[in-house]
């Protein structure tokens, strides 16, 4: 964090609590961005093993086109969580989350959260 947004309070020198920069929007932006062009490589490479699969012949073109389409949702579920807020204060926002959860060690599973719905 840049000087200017410290406080010295006692000894230690704390973050300030004012929020809303725009160089703090434009870095939360930069690092919800990549976050979001990770995960969707990683999206990706489940797409790229069932075409490699296709092609050796392991699996038929049905089988590729489900995993495409549990793609597209798993990307829409990444998207949403990354973009469906909004602008600046979105993007502190999840930024924030994101440090937690880089904190704690903590992921998500978009594979998973784009996974079909069974049906009972």
């Amino acid at each position: 964090m840049p000087a200017g947004h410290l406080r010295r309070i006692g000894q230690a020198a704390v973050p300030s609590q004012i929020m809303g920069t725009r160089a703090g929007r434009h870095a939360a932006r930069e690092r919800v961005h990549a976050y979001h062009q990770a995960q969707l490589a990683e999206l990706l490479t489940n797409v790229a093993v069932a075409v490699d699969r296709y092609r050796a012949g392991e699996i038929d073109a049905f089988t590729v086109d489900e995993t495409i389409h549990h793609y597209h949702r798993a990307a829409g579920e990444l998207w949403k969580f990354c973009f469906s807020g909004g602008g600046g204060s979105n993007a502190e926002f999840i930024a924030g989350v994101l440090a937690r959860m880089a904190a704690d060690a903590e992921t998500i599973d978009w594979w998973e959260r784009g996974a079909p719905r069974r049906r009972r």
